[in-house]
């Protein structure tokens, strides 16, 4: 896979780069900036060596319909805030604005286009239709970095048929989180401690079978870890629950035994009468979750069993939130897994998506911890051993 620097003398040439700046916004307020910030050193990179970077990137999803809250207009402004350099937006993806913008750059300026996803040719499952608008993108440029790692696991059009039709490298962001993830699957430390936490234990079937082959302990948290007491035989009253999913995990935790692994579940939990920041709550054993309950955390002889059973690793890959960290009263689980993490002496990586925003939101420094991923989806297929369409395209040699 080349990298920047194979690509020789930059200047005056304009480089389209695939950032993934899909921030949250509350209006036209960016809530957490962490995606710009991860996208800085390869525009900037590019922009130091004279090139006239044209960024693209993608925001939510409009579905390939024009939706004014789906705007890059606030990401241009905060990006060029960080960059101390204004940067110019075109209103359109490859239209009047895009083409005249990108134009009017002089060598080390920097563009952004509207998002993406306003394109229906982006995201198109039909080739014709997605190659069709690779190839008015790619006539923007003259050379392609593919950078954006959140958007890596997708076949679209920006991520996977432009790179075919240009000069190509990869660009420091996905550089890092494909070295880190390596680490994560080639020879890790030991021990290694997965914790998987989120919704939907289907989300994580793939992740769980792969890491029964690497793993010395998985952690099970969030609103996948009641299919997981099902599978036990406890009740779990009202909480998230995936009855289809339950004798495949009884077969995960049979393989797991089997080869070793240890599964670690919740041992109590905090159950609520509502979905409600303002409802009753009370602990109650794994194994006596009431009727009418949820359970929205892992309770506080949970909390100390995880961070016992994380401390001591030398490698550690976190995805998805304990419980609804979103609400106070249902943070303190997640809260003790990131606490947990920073005092671990060895290799600890946050996957990316609502580990990433609970980790910030908690009050906790990106320092703090070894690498936080810019792409949760992205990690975990990787995890799962499958091939990443955008890393594909920018391995092929052009």
């Amino acid at each position: 896979m080349k990298t920047i620097d194979d690509l020789g003398d930059l200047r005056g040439k304009r480089v389209l780069v695939r950032a993934d700046l899909n921030v949250p916004l509350d209006g036209e307020a960016i809530t957490d900036d962490g995606r710009i910030r991860a996208s800085l050193p390869t525009i900037r990179a590019l922009a130091d060596r004279g090139a006239r970077v044209v960024v693209c990137a993608h925001l939510g999803r409009p579905k390939g319909e024009v939706k004014p809250e789906f705007s890059l207009a606030p990401v241009a402004r905060r990006l060029g805030e960080l960059l101390g350099k204004p940067v110019a937006f075109a209103t359109d993806v490859v239209g009047e604005s895009a083409q005249a913008t990108v134009a009017g750059l002089a060598d080390g300026d920097v563009a952004l286009l509207e998002n993406l996803r306003f394109e229906p040719g982006e995201t198109s499952k039909d080739d014709a239709e997605r190659g069709a608008f690779a190839e008015k993108l790619a006539k923007l440029a003259d050379v392609y970095v593919g950078d954006g790692f959140g958007a890596v696991h997708r076949k679209h059009a920006s991520v996977y048929d432009v790179p075919k039709r240009l000069p190509h490298a990869a660009g420091q962001l996905v550089l890092a989180e494909l070295e880190v993830l390596r680490r994560l699957t080639e020879q890790p430390q030991r021990p290694y401690v997965v914790v998987l936490g989120g919704a939907k234990v289907s989300d994580k079937l793939g992740v769980i079978e792969n890491l029964l082959g690497l793993a010395d302990r998985i952690i099970i948290g969030g609103g996948m870890g009641y299919t997981f007491l099902k599978a036990h035989g406890y009740e779990v009253g009202k909480s998230l629950l995936e009855a289809d999913q339950v004798d495949t995990v009884r077969g995960y935790l049979a393989e797991a035994q089997k080869r070793g692994v240890e599964i670690v579940n919740a041992i109590d939990i905090m159950v609520a009468d509502d979905f409600s920041p303002e409802a009753n709550t009370q602990v109650v054993a794994a194994n006596a979750i009431p009727a009418g309950w949820q359970g929205l955390d892992i309770g506080p002889e949970t909390r100390k069993l995880y961070a016992d059973k994380i401390v001591d690793a030398k490698t550690v890959f976190w995805n998805g939130p304990m419980g609804v960290f979103e609400m106070a009263p249902f943070a303190e689980g997640t809260r003790a897994v990131a606490e947990a993490l920073t005092k671990v002496d060895g290799l600890t990586v946050v996957g990316g998506g609502d580990s990433a925003a609970a980790v910030r939101q908690l009050g906790f420094t990106d320092e703090q911890f070894g690498h936080i991923s810019t792409g949760g989806g992205a990690s975990l297929e990787y995890l799962e051993g499958k091939v990443l369409p955008g890393i594909e395209a920018l391995a092929d040699s052009a």
